[in-house]
């Protein structure tokens, strides 16, 4: 399947990146934007803007049980990678720490 890019802007870097989308996707995108008067970057702008917002409080729970997760330590690191809980990793044997 073919995919089309549209170029929008990251907000770190104040650059262009490429975002690899369908051509149904891409159609779509299309017409929203000519009927609303609009460029496509534009569009997708808005439209990520207002699916974030939408979406807030999803986005907040997912870094909340993210930053839990994530203590700094190896264990924290293989339950996010592997999805195992940090008791399951300590039942297998462990991992050890950083530096062993």
């Amino acid at each position: 399947m073919a995919l089309e890019r549209v170029w929008v802007m990251t907000a770190a870097v104040k650059r262009q990146a490429p975002l690899k989308i369908d051509p149904a996707t891409d159609e779509l995108i299309s017409q929203a934007a000519h009927f609303l008067g609009m460029t496509k970057k534009d569009f997708v702008s808005e439209a990520v803007r207002a699916y974030l917002e939408q979406r807030r409080e999803e986005v907040r729970k997912g870094m909340i049980e993210s930053m839990k997760v994530l203590d700094g330590s190896l264990t924290s690191s293989v339950a996010a990678l592997t999805g195992l809980s940090p008791q399951k990793i300590e039942e297998l044997g462990g991992v050890g720490d950083w530096e062993n």
